[in-house]
């Protein structure tokens, strides 16, 4: 929702609170009191549908100001300050909104949740656990507390809290949390491999399955640890599972197990994995690959005709500059010269080109991420499917 819309959710507020005083207004004083309240409301209503949004919050300020005890008001002035990035502002609203000795527990719960997202916007954090804590220790707005909780534990990757109060917020609503408490186990994974506590990451892994049956990203790990233990075989069938249930990942698992089909010296079943993914797979990656291999194993000619073919059916700019960089090897003199610039001009076209794209926020990326770095969504990364991409 953006500013604009948020303060024409004040309008009915506003209008209340002006009739409101304007009604008590006129048992105790003058008519030209109630024309003022009346004057000031249509004005801030005129500074809305022209967008002048710092001169109508203005306006609305002096409104909610008249009326003290208008709650709704104060939460959705605090609220707009802290979607503008006022978050000074939203802060002292809420706190004083919270100091007042004639609110209800139910509005004092729902001004306390507000100040806790103050909190987290201006990155007190501590702050922000704490109070969202005792809010679910108090039961109070407990589901929405604890998803500011796997927030706050995920950015500070302390991934069993984040596990324990996901685990929590799945009892709360009854929505299942399992995408993302296996996304939390993988986590843990990563760091107990990176220590070289391969036994810790499979029990690790271990956990993610049982929250999320057919965790990809489990399945991913699990053949990067038996590759890294010379379990090729293992190493393939768990490479080749990630293939056969998201094929997106295969761009990410290729040449791990390439690698792995060729220490095990099974080079024909790579070839009849690869042929099966091209028509499953309509990203370059596979191609290319495939194109490389028949470069060794049958010639480069071979392998320029494969290429030469794909791009027919699928053109992009990746394989077009494998194709140029393979009739390089024959070229010669002017031939090879205006190969070279080609070459060189299909380089600029993909320099700086996104691979990847958020599904969710549309944030692009050269590199995979699990979670978005922007909108913090996990398994929303995905190869973007283009001429100049995957």
């Amino acid at each position: 929702m953006n500013e604009f819309h948020l303060l024409f959710l004040l309008l009915p507020i506003a209008a209340f609170s002006g009739w409101y005083v304007a009604r008590r207004g006129s048992e105790r004083t003058s008519g030209a009191r109630v024309s003022e309240l009346s004057s000031n409301y249509f004005r801030g209503l005129n500074y809305l549908l022209n967008e002048e949004q710092d001169k109508a919050i203005e306006v609305f300020l002096k409104l909610a100001e008249y009326n003290r005890d208008t709650v709704e008001t104060h939460l959705a002035l605090g609220n707009l300050f802290r979607r503008r990035g006022e978050v000074d502002r939203a802060i002292r609203v809420h706190q004083n909104l919270i100091a007042r000795p004639t609110l209800s527990d139910e509005e004092k719960t729902v001004a306390l949740l507000e100040l806790g997202e103050d909190y987290m916007r201006a990155g007190l954090l501590d702050r922000a656990e704490t109070l969202f804590t005792d809010l679910v220790a108090m039961n109070a707005l407990a589901p929405s507390a604890l998803t500011h909780l796997v927030s706050i534990y995920q950015h500070e990757r302390d991934w069993a809290k984040a596990i324990d109060h996901a685990t929590k917020l799945e009892a709360a609503t009854g929505e299942s949390q399992g995408a993302i408490i296996a996304q939390f186990h993988c986590e843990r994974a990563e760091l107990a491999r990176s220590r070289g506590a391969a036994d810790e990451a499979r029990a690790c892994l271990d956990e993610a399955l049982e929250a999320e049956e057919d965790c990809i990203r489990a399945s991913m790990i699990l053949g990067h640890i038996e590759a890294a233990e010379g379990n090729y075989e293992a190493a393939i069938a768990a490479y080749e599972h990630v293939a056969e249930r998201e094929v997106d990942y295969v761009p990410e698992i290729l040449s791990l197990l390439l690698d792995c089909y060729a220490k095990a010296q099974t080079m024909q079943r790579a070839e009849e994995f690869l042929l099966q993914i091209i028509d499953r797979h309509q990203g370059v990656s596979p191609v290319l690959a495939l194109a490389r291999l028949y470069a060794r194993t049958k010639g480069e000619e071979v392998a320029i005709e494969f290429l030469t073919r794909q791009l027919r059916q699928r053109p992009s700019v990746r394989a077009l500059m494998a194709l140029i960089d393979a009739n390089l090897h024959f070229a010669k003199d002017d031939a090879r010269e205006s190969l070279l610039i080609q070459r060189d001009l299909t380089r600029k076209l993909l320099e700086g080109q996104a691979m990847y794209r958020c599904s969710h926020c549309g944030f692009g990326a050269k590199a995979h991420h699990w979670q978005c770095p922007s909108c913090k969504n996990w398994s929303t990364v995905r190869p973007i499917h283009s001429v100049v991409g995957e």
